[in-house]
């Protein structure tokens, strides 16, 4: 589901899970428990995520919402929301390697990264929750926050379109676009072994620091908004939407 891959210093941590790399309970489970042990193994200095194939990740498994209706919500949430944490706060340098497509809950993963390097082609990056109808959890919105300028945010979040990889260059989406996805690869791993040179508490500290502000939003929001964020994805008439969507993009009834 995750393999791993050290590399002087640097666990290369690639997503092989399903055609798209969906978000699900197991793999999420399976991206913290990953980021647990190269941030427990001191011979890591700096970790590279990223995924197989076309994707990235194409955002949360909405097969499975539908399926598992609002008994599989309540145990997906919970663990999107720890998994983008545990990202967001990792205290080692953490990249990622955007192979091709990162959507909606693939995009937000990428986000809580330190730094993005992606692939040249027909890769698309984008929020598009709003598009299938439900909001985003309180750290996920949060990490978007975090990272780009807020007249960007609004636009990205509200529209939900999707950009190609010169553009996420342009908005901040990712730092730097490189010609392959194999040398979008090497070239997230030169930049991880960079950072990983600062020594580790050094890293850790100013990392926290600079996401200071959006942590503290998350611990005083997430009581407030995440029980309606459950709620609403959830909602029977929320999961007919999501229904629509996916008829409409993949074909599937």
């Amino acid at each position: 589901m995750i393999h791993r891959e050290d590399q002087e210093g640097v666990a290369v941590l690639r997503m092989e899970h399903g055609k798209v790399n969906a978000v699900d309970v197991e793999l999420l489970d399976a991206i913290v428990e990953r980021l647990d042990e190269a941030a427990a193994d001191t011979a890591v200095r700096a970790v590279v995520l990223t995924g197989t194939g076309s994707s990235f990740s194409a955002g949360v498994n909405l097969f499975r919402v539908l399926e598992g209706g609002a008994d599989y919500v309540a145990e997906a949430l919970p663990k999107l929301s720890r998994g983008i944490r545990r990202l967001f706060t990792l205290p080692l340098p953490v990249v990622a390697a955007v192979n091709g497509h990162a959507l909606a809950g693939g995009a937000v993963l990428a986000s809580t990264c330190d730094r993005r390097v992606m692939a040249a082609g027909t890769g698309r990056f984008g929020f598009t929750e709003l598009l299938v109808g439900v909001p985003f959890p309180v750290s996920a919105l949060e990490a978007v926050r975090c990272l780009l300028a807020p007249h960007v945010v609004h636009d990205l979040v509200l529209t939900g379109r999707t950009v190609l990889p010169e553009e996420a260059r342009d908005l901040g989406l990712v730092d730097e676009v490189a010609a392959t996805p194999e040398a979008a690869l090497a070239r997230s791993v030169e930049v991880a072994a960079q950072l990983g040179r600062i020594p580790r508490d050094s890293f850790a500290l100013t990392k926290r620091h600079l996401r200071g502000d959006a942590l503290a939003r998350i611990d005083r929001l997430e009581g407030e908004i995440e029980p309606r964020v459950l709620e609403i994805w959830s909602r029977p008439e929320i999961h007919e939407v999501i229904r629509g969507f996916l008829e409409a993009t993949v074909g599937k009834k």
